[in-house]
């Protein structure tokens, strides 16, 4: 795991990128590896790669962001990307396989109410997606309106977003 996270490190490679990001994506899946990665670092260096300018390797970012976040301790250094991950949701392409990354490591973040603040400003796009996505991105967005739904303070927002 260590090598995986120096090697995103080293490297500018985007297939390297998407295959070492996928590898860590895949270990996340084991709870102890969840720590690991987060003790070695890893956690900032792959939420570094939101930032890249190549789809599919914010894409697998995502992925591996999504499975690290079924952790706690994960979710308190997450967190500080929502926002990021709110954007990458708002300028993806409708209904592309980033929308859905993004949708899904949302979900995951807004299980608890901790940091529902953080996506006040998504929802009208939220509700966009609902009414303009298919299927499988409508879904996504439903588990996140009702994570969102169920924290009282977030009515008011919720109630009051523009479409």
């Amino acid at each position: 795991l260590q090598k995986l996270i120096h090697l995103l490190q080293a490297t500018d490679d985007p297939l390297i990128q998407e295959q070492a990001l996928i590898t860590l994506s895949n270990s996340a899946a084991f709870s102890v590896n969840q720590d690991i990665i987060r003790n070695l670092g890893g956690l900032s260096v792959i939420g570094g790669m939101l930032s890249d300018c190549v789809p599919k390797v914010k894409e697998k970012a995502l992925n591996a962001l999504n499975n690290l976040s079924m952790n706690v301790k994960n979710q308190e250094e997450i967190q500080v990307y929502i926002a990021q991950v709110c954007r990458n949701v708002e300028s993806a392409p409708l209904d592309s396989d980033l929308q859905l990354a993004g949708l899904r490591l949302l979900t995951n973040m807004s299980v608890t109410s901790d940091y529902h603040h953080k996506m006040i400003n998504s929802i009208p796009c939220f509700l966009h997606l609902l009414s303009e996505g298919t299927e499988r991105t409508q879904i996504q967005v439903f588990k996140v309106l009702v994570n969102l739904s169920a924290d009282p303070a977030m009515t008011r927002h919720l109630l009051r977003a523009q479409v």
